[in-house]
């Protein structure tokens, strides 16, 4: 009764390497940025030099190491729930109240997408009049903005996170389709 089932399984395999590329990429991102963290901290402590723009560089990099990790957190399931009701509920009741989730969550990474793609635009000084207008973009900012010490363009910050937001979405999307799945199956499998 499910729809499409191989196709869903065959793409949730693809997504699922993807997935765990970004988290992968998360992940190194998130382990560099702790090792400068105690890199500037004894800089400071020593020789009373810490990293430049230490402040810039952990904000900046655990923004985009979370935008890594969602997908394969939302892939998972691996968002917090509250199961101590939902375990005494039927099967096919617990399915759907599953796909309600996916659903609400595919709708707001939809929603942070977007945005993103806003400030992104908002932020991003190239690119015609024309071009801008057709893609959504807005009007092209007068001055480039940079964070305040390294001068770190901001608008390469924002793309790089449009790139984990994307797959959070797609990602958010596939589960609403799964979760669609194992409710017309009448249970949940384990993702």
């Amino acid at each position: 009764m499910a729809i499409a089932r191989q196709a869903q399984i065959r793409t949730g395999e693809v997504i699922e390497r993807i997935s765990q590329v970004f988290a992968y990429g998360g992940g190194i991102l998130l382990s560099a940025v702790a090792i400068m963290t105690v890199v500037s901290i004894i800089g400071r402590q020593v020789i009373n030099q810490p990293v430049p723009g230490d402040y810039e560089l952990v904000a900046n990099g655990v923004g985009l190491a979370v935008f890594g990790f969602l997908p394969l957190c939302q892939l998972k399931r691996g968002h917090v729930t509250v199961d101590i009701l939902i375990g005494l509920f039927p099967l096919r009741l617990q399915a759907f109240l599953g796909f309600i989730g996916d659903l609400l969550i595919a709708i707001v990474s939809i929603v942070l997408l977007r945005q993103l793609w806003f400030g992104f635009g908002e932020k991003f000084p190239y690119g015609s009049d024309a071009m801008r207008e057709v893609l959504g973009m807005g009007y092209r900012p007068f001055f480039p903005e940079t964070t305040y010490e390294l001068e770190i363009p901001i608008w390469l910050l924002y793309g790089a996170a449009l790139f984990g937001a994307a797959l959070f979405a797609l990602v958010s999307v596939y589960t609403v389709w799964r979760s669609l799945n194992w409710v017309l199956d009448g249970q949940e499998e384990q993702p």
